[in-house]
């Protein structure tokens, strides 16, 4: 697999076990199989293999205000605000914010919150929270949406 190597930061400096779910598993043949030598595919196989263990992938927009958003719902999970609202915010349109989160990202405004959301909680639940305090910790409404949506993500 083809990667470069400068263009990561590990998170062990010594060996370190990796847990090749059935979603990695899948994801590291079809790599494999079909794009030995896409450097940019091994990059991005390469940061799910070796991610923070349990984080699912979280891309951070790059332009202003969906960079600030992002930072802000990184610190506090659980603001309620709607796309709508945080347009309203930043002076731009709901459409606009939408756009730049899909276009800088690759996820919708929704999916890339809920995956930040995801995020938050595995700390919380390592320091053995309980399941219904972490899910509204981390701004879901109820603790059988934060399972559903858990489970998603970590298979």
């Amino acid at each position: 697999m083809l990667f470069e190597a400068s263009r990561f930061s590990l998170p062990e400096t010594q060996c370190t076990e990796v847990v090749i779910t059935e979603r990695r598993r899948r994801m590291l043949l079809a790599h494999l199989r079909e794009r030995l030598d896409d450097a940019e595919a091994g990059r991005e196989l390469f940061d799910e293999l070796v991610g923070d263990a349990g984080q699912v992938p979280l891309p951070i927009p790059t332009s202003t205000v969906p960079h600030a958003v992002a930072g802000v719902l990184l610190a506090s999970p659980d603001d309620p605000r709607t796309v709508t609202q945080w347009a309203e915010t930043f002076y731009t349109s709901p459409t606009s914010l939408r756009r730049a989160f899909l276009a800088e990202t690759g996820l919708t405004f929704s999916e890339w919150r809920t995956r930040a959301r995801i995020n938050a909680s595995v700390e919380l639940l390592a320091r053995d929270g309980k399941v219904s305090v972490v899910a509204q910790q981390v701004g879901f409404t109820s603790a059988n949406g934060f399972i559903l949506a858990f489970r998603r993500y970590s298979g």
